[in-house]
């Protein structure tokens, strides 16, 4: 816990610093998934993106599909794996792999991402961590309406090119409430901002609501 909040709080200090220039996008995200249960401590979820950007500005809209196994190992801590397709409509493909740890403690929230980034016509694979940190508290008393914040670091372990930055190459922050229709269904809506650090020029941040729909069966 201590190095995950000693890294988004190095990313926090990264974000708060002067830069020579920014250049900043409106974005829309959707997020459906859909997952059930195999037994008690097992499920399975199909969890969708699709990130609509301007092209104006040379961003590409993004769409991917990943197929999430996860695994109860206590109360606190659920560990899981999957594997995804990512479409950048005008960019370069890629095939994910991840493993991940969440942790759930009072009202914080707290996850652990490692990727395997296989990029269309990269040099290699590619390699990057993923500390997320954050709150969830219900808002009303019968739990229904909850609100969450969170920051996210990407950690660059391992660059898909030679040469490419490595290193602390961006950071997620999200705020925004969910909203529990029955046992089945919950939907989401945040304000999401997602800034990339760039050596060579200005940074890219992307400021996007997001709506999630997640479905249990």
């Amino acid at each position: 816990m201590r190095s995950l909040l000693t890294a988004i709080a190095a990313g926090g200090a990264i974000m708060a610093s002067p830069a020579s220039a920014q250049d900043e996008a409106l974005e829309f995200w959707l997020n459906p998934s859909v997952s059930t249960d195999l037994d008690e401590d097992t499920g399975i979820e199909l969890e969708t993106a699709q990130r609509f950007r301007s092209s104006e500005d040379g961003r590409v809209d993004t769409y991917f599909a990943r197929l999430w196994v996860k695994q109860d190992l206590s109360d606190e801590f659920t560990l899981a794996g999957a594997v995804e397709r990512r479409i950048n409509d005008g960019g370069s493909d890629e095939l994910r792999l991840m493993q991940q740890l969440s942790g759930s403690h009072g009202i914080f929230r707290t996850r652990l991402r490692l990727e395997q980034r296989f990029v269309d016509d990269a040099d290699r694979m590619g390699l990057r961590l993923r500390p997320r940190l954050g709150v969830y508290v219900p808002i009303d008393p019968e739990g229904r309406w909850s609100a969450k914040a969170d920051a996210e670091l990407f950690w660059t372990l391992r660059g898909n090119n030679v040469g490419s930055d490595e290193g602390i190459t961006g950071l997620r922050t999200q705020v925004g409430v969910s909203y529990d229709v029955n046992d089945n269904l919950s939907l989401g809506l945040v304000y999401l901002r997602q800034q990339d650090f760039e050596d060579d020029g200005p940074d890219v941040i992307g400021h996007a609501p997001l709506v999630s729909i997640e479905f249990a069966f």
